[in-house]
């Protein structure tokens, strides 16, 4: 069966589906769209194309590329079973916004030109910023509102950059763009601000941690993924990406170190290993771009599995906090186990999804004989074990007891969770699917003696570590201040600190100028005794008055013709 259909119309056609059904015939549309969109994607003719005519632009809205089949399917997948995890506890609204957010994202993936890209764009904006809202707490509205400001910014500047990079090449064709000006440097910090790099990182710990349990899944898949997507087609090989990644991997680790709160932690490593594909795609190499498409395709999977167990003990205890948790493994075995294994695939630990895309980046930074980036990788790898692999689990599901002995969530939550554990694994011991459909021909062997040998040894570091100190990396209840700190906090105080002496000055101001007046109004009509004091009640000749009468006049009449 051949579908010459945009795929991710199908699932945005769940966006006005999913709110008029209700009961067995909803969830029918939650699985059938995704699976529809799946199978469009790969069933598509080679010479499919759907064309739109705006202005004198021909707009390509089905234009597969290698990379974009990829992407566009994990995205799919991700829409599949996040919509199972989801099905029972996510509100209509979420549920709506949530297939908008995600048919927007396989949108970009299938777009062959920028003005499509864009529209799909901001559609997603609007689709994330509501599935943070749907939550429906003080926080998440705050939490949205803020969200909604920093991408209307970054696309804005984005808008810019495209209508200006079309003024300057007369092409809208979405293929690799050389940093030749302005304009193109102005897309590429487009695409930087929703892939969280620097200094635009804090917004996803930010927001994400308010959504919804099932908000939050869906939000760790798409809006930085499809950043990561765009910088593939569009900026491969572009050197400046390469600290950019770096210093995002280092930030996400020590800002994850430091956090008390789960789902903060989670959304921390998010920036940490979308760092990992940035450097990558930095490094340009068809290995490390290999490794970059196949890490965000392995990522999506184990970040929403570990959210999905974070959202499990949110929804089941109502706590997320690390000093409020411990010792659910007692009452939450599933959700241990599946949490446990998303925290060894985030950690690239052998026979995982993770190990055998990330090693791939690491691998051709040596290739390419760029030491310090390799050295710095390796460093990264035992920091993300410490973060996600290690203090994750350890202070939500074991460490000390908290009492609390909730049971495993609803049975989709659970199923949800189980597909997304055997992927990490299976991915892990069998990866050939996965190198199968990459945009570049693999000739990379991850299980050989080094691979294993180099990544136990960091991994057993890293642990021991942790372990020896335990004492310090235990939480408190502390709050970790972020550059999100001048958004969210001192422009706020500073905006109405201001606000106040604006107002204390326009107030003192007209108690000045209503006194001027009444003073001037009391001395032009001041009578004592019947007596005309004041300047205006004086009495005037006759023949005076004519002459300000003329005088008025003919300032009238030239003031009319000047």
């Amino acid at each position: 069966m051949m579908i010459d259909i945009p795929p991710g119309w199908f699932v945005i056609a769940g966006a006005f589906i999913i709110p008029v059904l209700r009961g067995m015939l909803r969830q029918i549309a939650m699985l059938g769209l995704p699976t529809l969109a799946l199978i469009a994607i790969w069933t598509a003719p080679a010479d499919a194309g759907w064309q739109a005519q705006i202005l004198h632009y021909q707009l390509s809205l089905l234009d597969f590329t290698a990379v974009g089949k990829v992407f566009a399917t994990v995205f799919a997948i991700m829409t599949l079973v996040g919509g199972i995890f989801a099905m029972r506890t996510a509100s209509t609204l979420e549920l709506s916004a949530a297939f908008l957010y995600a048919g927007c994202a396989i949108g970009i993936t299938s777009s062959g030109d920028l003005i499509s890209l864009f529209i799909y764009w901001e559609l997603m904006a609007l689709g994330s910023t509501t599935v943070i809202l749907a939550a429906n707490t003080a926080r998440s509205y705050r939490a949205s509102i803020r969200y909604l400001l920093m991408h209307a910014f970054g696309g804005s500047v984005l808008l810019v950059g495209i209508v200006w990079h079309v003024y300057t090449t007369g092409s809208i064709e979405f293929t690799r763009i050389d940093l030749q000006g302005p304009a193109q440097w102005l897309i590429l910090i487009g695409f930087l601000v929703n892939v969280g790099a620097p200094p635009f990182s804090a917004w996803i710990a930010d927001a994400y941690p308010e959504a919804s349990p099932s908000g939050a899944v869906f939000l760790s898949a798409f809006t930085t993924k499809t950043a990561v997507f765009t910088l593939l087609i569009a900026f491969p090989g572009t050197g400046i990406l390469i600290p950019i990644g770096c210093f995002m991997i280092f930030y996400g680790i020590i800002f994850a170190l430091l956090e008390n709160d789960a789902r903060r932690i989670l959304s921390y490593s998010i920036v940490n290993q979308v760092g990992f594909m940035v450097t990558g795609i930095g490094l340009g190499t068809e290995m490390a771009l290999n490794g970059a498409a196949s890490h965000a395709f392995a990522h999506i999977i184990y970040k929403a599995l570990l959210l999905m167990s974070a959202g499990a003990v949110l929804y089941e205890t109502g706590k997320r906090k690390c000093t409020d948790l411990g010792g659910l493994y007692q009452s939450m075995p599933l959700t241990t186990i599946c949490g446990t294994i998303g925290a060894l695939a985030i950690s690239s630990f052998p026979f995982t999804s993770g190990f055998v895309s990330k090693s791939m980046i690491s691998q051709s930074a040596a290739y390419e004989h760029i030491t310090w980036v390799w050295f710095l990788l390796a460093a990264a790898s035992a920091g993300v074990f410490l973060h996600a692999g290690i203090k994750y689990p350890w202070f939500v599901f074991f460490q000390k007891d908290s009492g609390l002995r909730p049971p495993d969530p609803p049975k989709n939550m659970q199923f949800a969770m189980m597909v997304f554990a055997f992927l990490c694994i299976a991915l892990g011991v069998y990866p050939e699917p996965l190198y199968a459909i990459l945009p570049y021909p693999v000739d990379y062997v991850p299980y050989t003696a080094d691979h294993l040998v180099t990544q136990f040894q960091l991994l057993l570091f890293a642990g021991l570590a942790f372990f020896l100190l335990l004492p310090m990396m235990k939480r408190t209840e502390t709050i970790s201040l972020d550059l999100d700190w001048f958004y969210r906090i001192l422009l706020p105080k500073c905006g109405r600190a201001i606000a106040g002496v604006a107002s204390r000055t326009n107030s003192a101001a007209e108690q000045w100028v209503g006194a001027q007046l009444s003073m001037l109004v009391k001395r032009s009509y001041d009578h004592e005794q019947d007596k005309p004091k004041g300047y205006i009640a004086k009495l005037w000749p006759i023949e005076t008055m004519v002459i300000w009468v003329g005088v008025l006049l003919a300032g009238y009449l030239l003031f009319y013709y000047l």
